[in-house]
Order: structure tokens, then sequence, then C-alpha cells
């Protein structure tokens, strides 16, 4: 993407002062050639950039000089990191071009930068859960990520009354609207629902974060668990090995493969139901055989509503004199 490259190029030209192509190059892994053209786009586009010649020369802003986009305040930064770092988590493109910018931004606003865009990952998948609006919390809480500060919560489980208590703010997730609050509590990590969350204020005593833990991890664990509790049911499926992999794609970690059997693959669908895994599966017709007997009284049932809503009428005859 060559507008994150100028991006990543002026931030750098900020930072250091003077580069050369060859720097810019290595820096935002591009060839000389292309990193070249970039800095004369940029001076043909009228930033204030000038080659120097000769030994120890390289391109410079003119004068010193700070554009709005090269002048980041340190608010500003991780603002940017904290509205983009959600993307990076199901577009590498986006992480690739937060990577190249955090090395860019001057050496005082990296840290925050790098924890604003870690502090939230987005996980596309729900749990059939209707998706609600972005909770007023967020904000607070990224705050105590990025400035690693404990939070004092308060919080409601299901079914009793509200308590409080102090964690180390981790991460969040955005799970397809509904969102999670990861921290670190006396009792180890833990995992909180934000609209159960009543309150959360900012204590301002230094928080304690295991130095390997990284969100994206933590977070496909707790999605496991939590979903092998729910996948009660199961059902084994022959699908076309051609399919197979758009199939896999489809259902995620719900899917095993078990063996192969000719021109098919044998494979393993869990769900919460068997309803659920013949709805799944309902969409793909004759192309899949189902060999569980409980999913394949669920399909039964729905092409026969299906047949019964949408079955065309057969075309009237002439009508009778």
């Amino acid at each position: 993407m060559r507008a994150d490259r100028l991006v990543a190029t002026l931030l750098l030209m900020q930072a250091r002062g003077r580069i050369t192509a060859a720097e810019l190059a290595e820096e935002l892994e591009v060839s000389r050639a292309t990193a070249r053209r970039d800095l004369e786009a940029l001076s043909a586009a009228g930033v204030p950039v000038y080659p120097q010649p000769g030994r120890g020369g390289g391109w410079s802003l003119v004068g010193g000089a700070r554009t709005d986009l090269s002048g980041l305040t340190s608010a500003e930064a991780q603002a940017l990191f904290l509205v983009a770092g959600p993307a990076a988590s199901v577009a590498p493109e986006v992480k690739s071009a937060l990577r190249k910018l955090v090395r860019a931004l001057p050496q005082t606003f990296r840290s925050d930068a790098e924890a604003a865009a870690q502090a939230t990952i987005v996980d596309t998948a729900g749990w059939g859960e209707d998706v609600k609006e972005r909770p007023g919390l967020v904000a607070t809480l990224q705050t105590a990520i990025v400035q690693q500060v404990q939070v004092r919560l308060s919080y409601r489980k299901r079914g009793e009354k509200p308590e409080g208590r102090v964690v180390d703010p981790w991460g969040l997730v955005d799970k397809d609207g509904t969102w999670y609050f990861i921290a670190g509590t006396a009792a180890g990590q833990r995992t909180f629902r934000l609209d159960r969350i009543l309150g959360a204020t900012l204590t301002g005593v230094p928080s304690d974060r295991p130095p390997d833990f990284e969100l994206a991890g933590a977070w496909d664990e707790i999605v496991t668990a939590v979903e092998e509790r729910r996948a009660t049911a199961s059902a084994t499926i022959l699908v076309p090995t051609r399919f197979l992999d758009v199939f896999r794609h489809q259902h995620g970690r719900h899917c095993t493969v078990v063996e192969e059997v000719g021109d098919r693959t044998r494979v393993e669908l869990t769900a919460p139901r068997a309803f659920d895994i013949a709805r799944n599966v309902a969409g793909w017709g004759g192309l899949v055989t189902v060999e569980s007997p409980e999913v394949a009284e669920h399909l039964a049932r729905i092409g026969e509503e299906l047949v019964s809503r949408y079955r065309r009428a057969s075309p009237a005859g002439p009508a009778e004199p």
C-alpha cells in the first residue's frame, strides 16, 4: 500500500531529520528504486522535502519543517493506533502499516503507540447474540491498558449482587458487537463482559502484566475453552475434497478432518445442538453427505419446510367455459 509508505516516510524524516533512499528502503522493506520514487512523489506533491547530494547527503524536510501529519503529538499517536489497532487483527495490510508507522514515531511515543495498537482486537465470529452498541467504558479501559494502571471495577455476575475488585488491565476484545475485558486478578487471568461492568475507575497504581502475554493468543485459548463447553453435539459429514478448504474456512475451529474416503473427506462438525449443525450445512445441499441420523432428520425437516414454502405452483390450465 503506497499510502502507508508515504506516511511512514514523513514520520521517519521527522524522527531522524535526514534519511537516504537505502535507509528508507530497508525500513519499509521495499527496493531502493521504490523508495526514491516515493521521496520524489512527496516532493512533486508539494511536501517540503529535498535531496542533498554527496557524502552525508540524503533527503530532509526543508528547514526541519513539521507537517501536520508528521507532527503527531503523543495523544494523537495513541488515538491513531487505538482506532487502527483493532483492524490489524483482521486485516494483515493494516498490521503491516502500523508496524512501519510505529518504527517511524519519535522514540518517546513508541511504547504508548504500541500499547494502544495492542489494546483491542476484533473477533468477527459471534456467539449467536444480538450486536450491541459500543459500550461507553471502552475508552476508559483502553486508557488503563495504554497507561498500564490498575482499574477498580464494579462488576455484576449473572444472578448475583454487584461486587468491587481491583484488576490489572490486559486487553479488550470486540466479538461481533459483544465486548470482553481480559484482566489479571489475585486469582489469575479473568474475562469480564463489558455489559456487566457497572463502573470502572483508574486507580493510578501501576499495573502488572506478564511479559509474555499476547492478547490474540490469550483470546484464542478463551474461545477454544468456551466453544468446547458449548459444543455438545457433533456429526460426521462427507465433503468433496475439492471443496474441503472452503468448508473448513466456513466452519473454522468447529470442523476437524477425520480421514480421506476416495474423492471425499470425512470431517467432524460440532455445535451446541444437532439442529445448529443441520442449519449450518443446509446451504451445501446435496454436495455433502451427513452421516449422523439426528442431524439428518433436522436437515430433512428443513428441506420439507423450504419445499413447502417455495415450491412453485403448477401453471394453471385453460379456464373451463
